[in-house]
């Protein structure tokens, strides 16, 4: 634990005015992310006599080892510099607001040729028109199925909108009236863009426009004794009225407002928004975060709106902001949201009325919330907590393994040899510190090599971040430190960058280190030979204060270092449990990597060792020419006739098509047949996209591990 005193600034060292300010531990992670009108004296408060801080605030300041700032000219300046950091560096002791789930919406894609309307999750798109978000999926889809017997907008996938122009024949919906079918002419792209544009003008709430044209135009077919048009507009009021009986009228005065309500504890809080729009409720969502700082509820408010409009713009930021307590000061947050929106925002408690009434409603939601998230996670913790026990006792641990790593080696009978590293703490997977591996220390299938390898790499450059923060104990050397082989991959979850020569691990920018943090046991997918390759690593870098197992899939053992038999674990322990879905997760992101490898290296062409050659072009020259063969044998003046190709790049082309040796033939890997290269320009040898083999690969799949 450090003495604040110890790195306290310096009298007059602080300036007096407006920014932003951090703390970083002894590692040089940003641990904390705060804002002040006055940096001087909000930074005198953290200094004071510790008995006199709050628990949390006393946490953080003898966590951290250091504090900087950057002086901004305005609060509304400090307020999006404090949001840009807090989502950059993650930092620990702050409040981090996070979805309960990911929520659908109901977006219409409004840049493309012809807009579609579907369901969406995740990040939102530019020129993607969004609505909701919805409480659950099926509800979108019963309001669309409603909405395209009036506004026929296309609905299917770009594969089934290609095959339907392809054939001539429009899908299902096509047929019976709730598609307008533009994928074979029936409507040109600008009058299906109208009528998408209709389609959103109605969810957007103006609908009383609309449903009045409807209803002339329905009194006018009466009249004119034209019953069944009549009869059909009828039936178009009917599903639009019962579309919108979906979202009752909350409030009469057609507003477009978002409610905001916190539920909060000593511990925790819960955080309700309702969209309101039109004056109709037309998206929920809510979150839950721990309180790991001292804070207010004007404050929690504030983080929630930099939670919600951080990243938005334009309609997306509402007229009107109604919330339980307004932030300290509001102005530089109301001057925000207004340069956000690009027009007047209002933020404010409701008094009165039927706002207030609605807030009660939900502060209610917020309230349910709060009391759901503490029961499951009661549970959720009581069961993590009795596995991590049960996992120490069951290997001699002094302590529960709040850190656990585990390895596994993935190949295709000896090719494209990777291996994975996934992490758990505190029983949860934590996809950010996932990291992927390249076999390149030597060629060949060997399990237990692999594994020393990758250990080794793993902990060597641990041992360089120790050894460049000086934590070495007194008298304690450090094990060998040399620069590991390249081919290490850090991933999120699924996708990866090349990691770093063991230099730039000094980058000082206070994002978390990769290595940098120990386990307190190493899994290995594997049994007594992986585990004792894993060891023998630890050893020979001289690390002798992380414990290793191997978990064996046949009879899921769990193997220990220098032990003829191996750990049984009752089949209902929840330690089995965890050490089972910690190796399994290790396996999925191992094979996908290897199949990612695998599918990469089989879609190769000798157009791709062309330098300044991209996708566009390749894919130019292959449609132009309709084969990887009919290309090699032409000449400069064919291939510059390509769009895009210029004479010195044609050169290049023939060049490098001469040096390569031409592959062996296509194989359909589901049939087995032979294909002509010069058959349909869709599957010759080479074809940008689309994966050729000339071994089957799939027909190994058995094999592959």
């Amino acid at each position: 634990m450090a003495d604040p005193s110890s790195y306290r600034p310096r009298p007059g060292e602080i300036p007096d005015s407006p920014g932003v300010y951090r703390f970083r531990d002894e590692h040089r992670r940003v641990i904390y992310v705060g804002k002040a009108k006055s940096l001087r004296q909000r930074l005198a408060n953290y200094f004071q006599d510790l008995a006199g801080l709050h628990p949390r605030t006393r946490s953080m300041v003898t966590t951290a080892a250091s504090v900087e700032w950057t002086v901004v000219s305005t609060e509304v300046e400090a307020l999006q510099l404090e949001y840009s950091w807090i989502k950059e560096f993650d930092p620990r002791f702050n409040v981090k607001y996070r979805d309960d789930k990911s929520y659908p919406y109901l977006a219409v894609t409004m840049n493309e040729e012809y807009p579609r309307v579907q369901v969406m999750r995740g990040h939102k798109k530019k020129g993607v028109r969004y609505f909701g978000p919805y409480a659950h999926a099926w509800a979108i889809r019963d309001t669309v199925d409603l909405m395209l017997r009036v506004f026929p907008v296309r609905t299917c996938s770009a594969g089934v909108f290609k095959n339907a122009a392809r054939t001539g024949r429009p899908c299902l919906l096509g047929y019976i009236g709730k598609c307008s079918a533009p994928c074979v002419e029936r409507i040109s792209a600008e009058d299906h863009r109208e009528l998408a544009e209709e389609f959103c003008d109605f969810m957007a709430g103006r609908t009383g426009t609309y449903l009045r044209r409807l209803e002339r135009q329905m009194a006018q077919a009466a009249e004119e004794m034209e019953y069944e048009r009549a009869a059909r507009l009828r039936d178009d009021i009917g599903a639009l009225k019962k579309a919108m009986e979906k979202n009752a009228v909350v409030l009469a005065d057609a507003t477009d407002a978002d409610l905001i309500a916190v539920a909060e504890d000593e511990l925790e809080a819960a955080v309700q928004i309702f969209h309101v729009r039109g004056g109709r409720v037309r998206g929920q969502r809510g979150w839950v975060t721990d309180k790991v700082e001292e804070i207010t509820t004007g404050a929690l408010v504030e983080h929630a709106l930099q939670q919600l409009y951080g990243e938005e713009t334009g309609d997306a930021v509402p007229r009107e902001v109604l919330v339980p307590a307004l932030p300290d000061p509001v102005e530089p947050v109301q001057e925000w949201l207004t340069g956000r929106r690009g027009a007047n925002v209002s933020l404010r408690v409701p008094q009165r009325g039927d706002k207030k009434a609605l807030m009660e409603t939900v502060q209610r939601n917020a309230q349910q919330a709060l009391v759901l998230h503490r029961t499951k996670r009661a549970s959720d913790l009581t069961t993590r907590s009795r596995a991590l026990e049960e996992i120490s006792d069951a290997l001699g641990l002094d302590s529960a393994p709040l850190r656990i790593e585990c390895y596994d080696i993935s190949h295709l009978q000896g090719d494209d040899v990777v291996a994975s590293m996934v992490v758990f703490e505190d029983g949860l997977a934590r996809k950010s510190e996932y990291r992927r591996f390249q076999i390149k220390g030597f060629a060949g299938q060997d399990d237990v090599r692999s594994m020393h390898e990758v250990i080794t790499r793993r902990f060597r450059r641990y041992l360089a971040e120790k050894e460049r923060t000086g934590e070495w104990a007194d008298g304690e050397e450090p094990g060998p430190a040399e620069a590991a082989p390249d081919g290490t991959v850090a991933g999120t979850g699924g996708a990866g960058l090349a990691e770093p020569p063991a230099s730039t691990l000094t980058e000082d920018d206070g994002r978390p280190k990769r290595f940098a943090y120990p386990p307190q046991l190493v899994v290995v997918d594997g049994g007594a030979p992986q585990v004792a390759a894993a060891q023998r690593a630890l050893d020979e870098l001289g690390i002798d204060d992380i414990a290793v197992c191997g978990l064996a899939k046949r009879l899921e053992e769990v193997w220990l270092p220098g032990d003829d038999d191996p750990v049984v674990l009752p089949r209902t322990s929840e330690g089995l449990y965890l050490l089972q879905r910690i190796r399994d997760e290790a396996h999925r992101f191992a094979i996908t990597y290897q199949r990612t490898k695998r599918a990469k290296r089989f879609r190769s062409s000798p157009l791709d060792d062309v330098p300044g050659l991209g996708d566009t072009r390749k894919q130019a020259l292959i449609k132009h020419f309709g084969s990887l063969k009919r290309l090699r044998s032409a000449t400069i003046e064919q291939i510059c006739d390509v769009p895009g190709i210029g004479r010195k790049t044609a050169e290049t082309i023939v060049a490098a098509l001469a040096q390569a040796v031409p592959g062996g033939p296509a194989v359909n890997t589901a049939t087995g047949e032979i294909m002509d290269d010069t058959e349909e320009p869709g599957q010759q040898t080479g074809s940008p996209g689309e994966p050729v083999s000339t071994g089957a690969p799939d027909e190994r799949r058995g094999q592959e591990r």
